[in-house]
């Protein structure tokens, strides 16, 4: 499951006098941390729940449950604890409050993940409640998440409604002809050929885990994605990144003005790749799309090396997005000292080397059988002339 969230508390003061009363709020905004815990979370046949605990004493949970062929998220609940002094530096009340919101999360197909990369506000009560980039499986089944997706209406677009026509019942009258005088050619318009996009700009990214910490993810490479209505070259003039890095998962987040796009990378402890790829943006017309696949496997190669592809290669990430890479070079786990560990080539580059390896084989081969010939006929020669003396 990977998701972000942001949630807005409000802190109370009140401050009494003898004669009256005066109430005063602030607003506090925070966001999820990557560090949570699940205590509190279940899951059962007919419901399931997730919980996230966090902070000093916050919390935020949803509970599932299964409507026939369908599940459903039931409440969402969220309890701030104002007695945190980071959250609420100005609070004077050490209260737990909670807040319950029902979300608008239903109809998920029993066998798919709920997705939705738009943001979503739930307001309640003094609470609001910011969600995006979410994807989530409440009932897994047979212990693998599954590859369909069930998207949030933010996510699917709108299909244009084709104007009504209606046939008229003038008839048109005929056109008069003069014999003497050829009908005027009939020219046909050259379509305007498709710009062909430069080579995308390769770009340098790495993530610490915070400031006095090393590099412990690298990457460097250029992105095209191609979509149904075009293609566009990733820039990473502009680009920021953010992401972690554990033991057994790692996560990129790279985000530009156009798009923002999420890396998650897994290891066995032997062998790590690229696991889930999350993409949102808009293109150059202002059109969203979005693209998730979370049973990725891709760019293998052990742990404690890298994996290099500097050759142009593509991958469907799903039927409407596809991705393309250029000069290729990611470690996500073990890097050492803040540079490339030895890589693993891909299957392309190794073939770049077999045709010049072949060509110096068949020379080799070639300048053999003459030095053959040469050394037999020189020593045919040298019999026939024995033989004549």
């Amino acid at each position: 499951m990977s998701w972000k969230g942001e949630m807005r508390g409000v802190s109370t003061k009140q401050i009494y006098s003898c004669y009256s009363a005066f109430q005063f709020s602030e607003t506090a905004m925070f966001e999820l941390p990557g560090n949570v815990t699940t205590d509190g979370s279940a899951c059962d046949k007919t419901s399931s729940t997730l919980k996230l605990n966090f902070g000093e004493g916050h919390s935020w949970s949803v509970n599932f449950t299964i409507k026939g062929k369908t599940y459903q998220a039931d409440t969402i609940t969220f309890s701030y604890n104002l007695s945190d002094t980071v959250v609420f530096p100005k609070s004077v009340v050490n209260d737990t409050l909670t807040v319950n919101v029902k979300p608008q999360i239903a109809d998920v197909g029993m066998d798919t993940c709920y997705s939705c990369n738009s943001k979503d506000t739930i307001e309640a009560e003094s609470v609001n409640q910011t969600l995006w980039n979410v994807l989530i499986q409440a009932f897994v089944i047979n212990n693998s998440t599954s590859k369909n997706i069930t998207s949030c209406a933010a996510d699917v677009p709108s299909t244009p409604v084709a104007p009504t026509t209606h046939p008229t019942t003038t008839t048109p009258a005929a056109p008069v002809t003069n014999s003497s005088t050829a009908p005027p050619p009939t020219t046909t318009p050259t379509p305007t050929p498709t710009p062909t996009l430069p080579t995308p700009t390769t770009g340098e990214y790495s993530i610490k885990p915070d400031e006095n910490s090393t590099v412990c993810l690298m990457a460097n490479f250029g992105l095209r994605i191609s979509l149904k209505s075009g293609e566009m070259n990733f820039e990473p003039n502009g680009t920021t990144s953010s992401g972690s890095c554990g033991v057994n998962s790692s996560q990129l987040v790279l985000t530009s003005n156009a798009m923002t796009i999420t890396l998650t990378f897994t290891n066995d402890t032997k062998k790590f790749h690229l696991h889930a790829l999350n993409i949102t943006g808009k293109t150059s017309s202002g059109v969203a799309f979005s693209g998730a696949n979370t049973n990725l496997s891709l760019w293998e190669a052990a742990v404690g090396s890298s994996y290099m592809c500097n050759k142009e290669q593509n991958y469907t990430i799903t039927g409407l997005l596809t991705l393309y890479t250029f000069n290729l070079h990611v470690q996500p786990f073990g890097v050492n000292k803040g540079v490339f560990s030895t890589a693993e080539d891909c299957q392309a580059d190794a073939e770049n080397f077999i045709v010049p390896i072949a060509v110096g084989v068949a020379l080799l081969v070639l300048i053999l059988i003459v030095l053959l010939a040469y050394f037999i006929g020189r020593k045919r020669n040298m019999a026939s002339s024995y033989e004549t003396l």
